[in-house]
């Protein structure tokens, strides 16, 4: 069943959402040749503990990380290490949620680290127009199938390769809630409306579409060993139209 947001559950879920921007600020800043994942992690956690919420990841089903940090080849998951340093050329997907009393915030940027190839460029540049074409289709009447189309169509005009294992979900009281978010065209007739608060979520590759989880039981990696880029959004369906709140405000 999908839920619809209160004014004040939205309340919360704008603090908690700007919270995540917060994040992505620091990362933005932070992120070099010579860090590792796991001082990325740190900073992350201090600045959700700092504003009063707690790391949503950390913990959830075990996942020791408050966020996730994915590296080149890795789309999602990734498990933040002392040993996993930042090269220049690489490129980051940070994932990180925040709960605020019980409402969560979640969003993912996918960052250069120094110098990237303009194969990565183009990646990078492709799944961030991706995110922001579904979003601009979260509107109320729309079909969740308008969301899937439209980052579909950005990643074929690029022949990039779409993965179809994971996607986009509702969210709020629950990291993960109804409905689930294909990120290409699947036939799906549920009616987006007012209320609803739903993370929108591409995950495209410079290859081919097929991933594999690694032995950690977590990390994701394309199948053919090629970048992949992760950008994402908690949106809120709302009167006027797609509210992003994964935002500062």
């Amino acid at each position: 069943m999908i839920s619809r947001k209160s004014r004040e559950e939205l309340k919360l879920m704008r603090h908690a959402g700007s919270i995540v921007a917060l994040v992505h600020q620091e990362m933005k800043k932070v992120i070099c040749e010579g860090i590792s994942t796991l001082e990325l992690d740190e900073v992350a956690h201090k600045i959700i503990k700092e504003n009063k919420a707690v790391p949503t990841f950390l913990g959830y089903h075990g996942f020791p990380g408050s966020i996730c940090a994915s590296i080149n080849e890795q789309v999602v998951h990734g498990i933040p290490s002392k040993d996993v340093i930042l090269r220049s050329g690489d490129i980051v997907s940070i994932d990180v949620g925040a709960t605020f009393r019980g409402l969560v915030g979640d969003g993912a940027w996918t960052y250069p680290v120094g110098e990237i190839t303009e194969d990565k460029k183009m990646l990078l540049e492709t799944t961030q127009k991706a995110l922001m074409a579904g979003v601009s289709r979260m509107m109320n009447g729309n079909l969740l199938e308008e969301v899937s189309a439209a980052i579909e169509d950005v990643a074929l005009a690029k022949g990039l390769g779409i993965v179809r294992q994971y996607g986009g979900h509702g969210v709020g009281r629950n990291m993960h809630e109804d409905p689930f978010v294909f990120n290409y065209r699947t036939g799906n007739k549920t009616i987006l409306k007012t209320g609803m608060t739903i993370a929108i979520e591409p995950m495209l590759n410079l290859g081919k579409d097929d991933v594999y989880v690694l032995d950690d039981d977590w990390t994701v990696v394309t199948a053919d060993e090629k970048p992949s880029a992760h950008f994402e959004h908690t949106v809120y369906v709302g009167e006027n139209g797609p509210e992003i709140l994964t935002k500062l405000s």
